[in-house]
């Protein structure tokens, strides 16, 4: 139906899949975080100097921000009848300017200006002062839209909840309707990234390691620490993803990430991040307080990694190393059992191996990709060669320190027939060997230890390990 009305469109959670106040907030907290204690001044002014304040600090890649590509292929389709379209948004104008720009499609934008907050009854009163009551269709999707409909002729309704759909319909006759995507629990799972949470299978290590496999209280121990540290790491690599949302939008596959893509809102992760946390130290107190202690630490060194360290060129696989480390030293803990020594520096390198191996994988992306900086990182991807060659030196020398232990006294008391053990040299090389062909042919696209367990050689490689191990516990009669 072609119509003369102007059509004005929102932007948040509209036009594009996200809420620039949200994403402003985050990326100006995130850069200094004493800005925290600036936001209440800022507000003191109003929201709209609030956003002004935000906007005068943010800089926004409007190319890679999740826009509803359904919505602007059919406000594209409008425009071709000759309608003309006007952004109308509660977001800065500077920021709104910038989008507008980049889309082409809109005759004029109107957005806060520092002063008055362009949202709810002020967008109302403002439509209808310009275009008169019924004047105009409006296309929102929240609440705040209920009273802009009220003035409209008709609303167009994208992303809204059941609530809000019932209620715009009563506001106004509804033209078109663009579904929500719900939060199902495939989407959860990748928020959470529960597929992550194999790394911590790492807690079991030293109860194996030491042969205490017939104490089913100890298994019960790790599997409550096993879950602490699984929700810990779920909050942490939540803020992580809304701390990197524009480095995860510049990634080919990070930007698929829920919140990186628009499908899981920000405030969603917000909320999420602190219940984690209380879940998981909660749990932590109930396992043993030397446990507590190192998943504060495992906390404290991974929020760091998030807000600095994982851009310090080989720092950050350092950091990544030692929190591997963590959860197997956190496993020993949750016991109260001690630490071997050789099984702590054998995973030291082995940890850092797989650490040069991330970071190798996503070298090669970008450097696939054309480009020659990794974005919010300190590489360059013509480092790529180097930190193969550290990776696989690495690896080795994880193997040099389980052939030095196969000749150490302990061996000899935790195994009858020690000469089988030596068989787990060869494996672990081929194993190092392999995953580091794998990322060599960019085949290594999840976090290496993830990887491993889809793998099938990686899994005949642990089969083999394991079933050596086995064979040397037993006295054979030669």
């Amino acid at each position: 139906m072609v119509t003369s009305l102007p059509l004005i469109v929102d932007l948040d959670g509209t036009l594009i899949h996200t809420d620039m106040l949200q994403e402003s907030t985050l990326s100006v907290v995130g850069a200094n975080l004493f800005n925290i204690a600036r936001l209440p001044f800022w507000l003191k002014s109003g929201k709209a100097a609030l956003k002004q304040q935000l906007a005068a600090r943010y800089t926004v890649d409007v190319h890679t921000l999740p826009y509803n590509q359904p919505l602007i292929a059919w406000l594209k389709a409008q425009k071709a009848t000759g309608r003309r379209l006007i952004l109308c948004t509660a977001t800065d104008q500077t920021i709104a300017n910038d989008i507008a720009a980049h889309l082409g499609i809109f005759d004029e934008v109107m957005a806060s200006d520092g002063i008055v907050n362009l949202a709810a009854h002020h967008k109302a009163r403002a439509l209808s002062l310009r275009f008169g009551h019924t004047g105009f269709d409006y296309v929102g999707n929240s609440r705040d839209d209920l009273t802009v409909w009220r003035c409209a002729r008709r609303a167009i309704v994208v992303n809204a909840s059941a609530t809000v759909l019932k209620k715009a319909a009563t506001c106004c006759p509804i033209e078109r309707i663009f579904a929500k995507a719900t939060l199902g629990v495939k989407i959860w799972f990748k928020m959470l990234r529960v597929h992550q949470w194999m790394k911590n299978a790492l807690l079991f290590i030293p109860l194996i390691a030491a042969h205490q496999f017939m104490h089913p209280q100890a298994w019960l121990t790790l599997i409550g620490a096993f879950f602490a540290f699984s929700l810990c790491a779920s909050a942490i690599y939540i803020a992580n993803d809304l701390v990197d949302l524009n480095a995860d939008r510049l990634h080919p596959r990070k930007a698929k990430r829920p919140f990186a893509s628009g499908t899981v809102p920000v405030w969603l992760g917000l909320l999420l991040i602190p219940l984690l946390l209380l879940s998981s130290f909660s749990i932590a107190a109930l396992v043993s307080k030397p446990f507590l202690i190192w998943l504060a630490v495992y906390f404290t060194l991974t929020t760091a990694y998030s807000f600095g360290l994982k851009r310090l060129v080989l720092i950050d696989c350092l950091t990544l190393a030692i929190l591997y480390t963590l959860r197997v030293i956190a496993g020993a803990a949750a016991l109260q059992m001690p630490l071997s020594f050789w099984l702590l520096a054998s995973a030291v390198f082995l940890f850092l191996s797989l650490a040069f191996v991330k970071r190798y994988a996503e070298l090669q992306v970008q450097l696939l990709a054309g480009k020659q900086k990794v974005h919010g990182r300190g590489y360059y991807t013509s480092d790529a060669s180097m930190i193969q060659m550290l990776g696989i030196t690495s690896g080795y020398g994880a193997a040099l320190v389980l052939a030095l232990y196969l000749n150490s006294a302990v061996v000899s008391q935790l195994y009858k027939t020690p000469e089988w053990v030596w068989g787990a040299v060869p494996v672990m090389l081929f194993w190092i060997s392999w995953m580091w062909l794998q990322a060599h042919r960019g085949k290594m696209h999840d976090d290496p230890l993830v990887f491993a367990v889809k793998d099938t050689a990686s899994l005949c490689a642990g089969a083999a390990f394991i079933g050596v191990m086995a064979l040397g516990t037993v006295a054979w009669p030669w």
